[in-house]
């Protein structure tokens, strides 16, 4: 059977619950697809398919771009035992000939959704050459980098100290506990910049608060010089109970309501919704002691890469922390991106799983797309383009129409 672009769209709406899967390579998806899509290569399918679309009798719509693909991927997704598997029609070409909307690049909805919050709550910035400048005159800063820790040891602001995005509010007070401290939110680009620092904004910091404008792209483009192999992060400490309630106003603000252990396990048992459910905490902060079935996405990183890690549009998330603040604050965020997301008031002290979650091996290089943000050999027209690329993605919300995002 096929699936008209018009009835996915449809569901996309209605926020049925719809897994869009491209099974083409990364590097192809990364030129066009639908916002929602999320990518799964054909030759990857029997090691991801069951990890990130738990729920066998969800709506899985495959499509390719003519390549041939999708008609095996459908049949290999059947073989797994999913039993509502279909081709969309026409393939990415259907959509296109639908007059439907083609995202590039990658975690697209994502980024979107971090250009709409800079539109719609005028999220302060500083260029590139101003951080410079108050770096010289040895100013009240504090640079936080909002990346995972990898990428920061890769390359950094200078004086930048890694704090992962969920991790900010917990931690900015900090590396900054004086009021009078000016706080620099960076990444690589703009998005986790972005949502960084309006976190720190929508939860009340004392702090005047900006993100690096265009992140360690902007750096770079300004001719200034990135540091490499830094190693520095900023430690839990400070007020946590100050933190835990203005996380958890941010979540009450964006409608993110609360459940205990029993309620939890009332929703388990309804098979006709998709649950995901996630620990927001850092990898080995999870790895020292987790609830039993959660995985692990910590929580910057669940808003930057939901594609990822939650394929299924209209699922249910669940978000466990043992503070509490990572999982408010992102839950404020992923219910802000259209979803239905719960926090877990976790007892901790019980039984705990350690270890890794099992989620599967990392794909190799074949057919990955080349971020222009990443690594330290990009060229700079790749930079440009990019970053033109986010300034026009508001306005293809607006084009596209499906998205369901409000911003607080």
């Amino acid at each position: 059977m096929t699936v008209l672009p018009a009835q996915v769209r449809s569901a996309l709406l209605s926020r049925r619950e719809i897994a869009i899967i491209d099974v083409r390579d990364e590097h192809p998806f990364a030129q066009g697809h639908p916002l929602f899509a999320a990518q799964i290569p054909l030759a990857r399918i029997a090691a991801e398919a069951e990890w990130r679309l738990p729920r066998k009798a969800v709506q899985v719509v495959v499509y390719d771009d003519g390549e041939g693909l999708a008609p095996f991927a459908v049949e290999e997704l059947r073989g797994l035992g999913f039993t509502d598997v279909d081709l969309l029609e026409g393939g990415l070409q259907g959509w296109r000939d639908a007059g439907y909307e083609l995202f590039e690049d990658v975690n697209s909805y994502s980024k979107a959704f971090g250009e709409l919050v800079e539109h719609r709550r005028g999220t302060p910035s500083l260029p590139a050459e101003d951080v410079q400048a108050l770096i010289d005159e040895k100013a009240d800063i504090a640079i936080l980098d909002a990346r995972r820790f990898d990428e920061y040891a890769t390359m950094s602001i200078p004086g930048g100290r890694s704090v992962p995005g969920a991790e900010l509010v917990l931690r900015a007070p900090v590396a900054a506990p004086d009021p009078d401290t000016t706080i620099i939110v960076n990444c690589a680009g703009r998005t986790r910049s972005l949502i960084g620092a309006q976190s720190l904004i929508n939860a009340g910091l004392p702090n005047r608060v900006f993100a690096l404008r265009n992140g360690t792209i902007g750096w770079t483009l300004a001719g200034q010089e990135l540091e490499h192999g830094r190693q520095e992060s900023v430690d839990v400490g400070g007020d946590i109970d100050k933190a835990r309630l203005r996380a958890r106003e941010v979540a009450y603000r964006a409608g993110v309501r609360r459940i205990d252990a029993a309620q939890l396990a009332e929703i388990e048992g309804e098979a006709h919704r998709t649950l995901y459910r996630f620990d927001v905490r850092q990898p080995a902060a999870y790895a020292a002691g987790h609830l039993p079935g959660f995985r692990n996405a910590p929580g910057g990183q669940l808003v930057q890469e939901t594609d990822h890690f939650a394929p299924i549009r209209g699922a249910r998330i669940v978000l466990a922390d043992d503070l509490g603040p990572r999982a408010d604050m992102t839950a404020s965020w992923l219910a802000q991106l259209g979803w239905e997301v719960l926090v877990l008031d976790a007892d901790f002290g019980g039984m705990l799983e350690t270890g890794p979650d099992g989620a599967p091996a990392p794909r190799g290089p074949e057919g990955r797309y080349k971020r222009p943000y990443e690594g330290t050999d990009n060229p700079r027209a790749a930079m440009q383009a990019y970053l033109d690329w986010e300034y026009g993605l508001v306005a293809q919300l607006a084009r596209d129409g499906t998205h369901g995002f409000f911003v607080i």
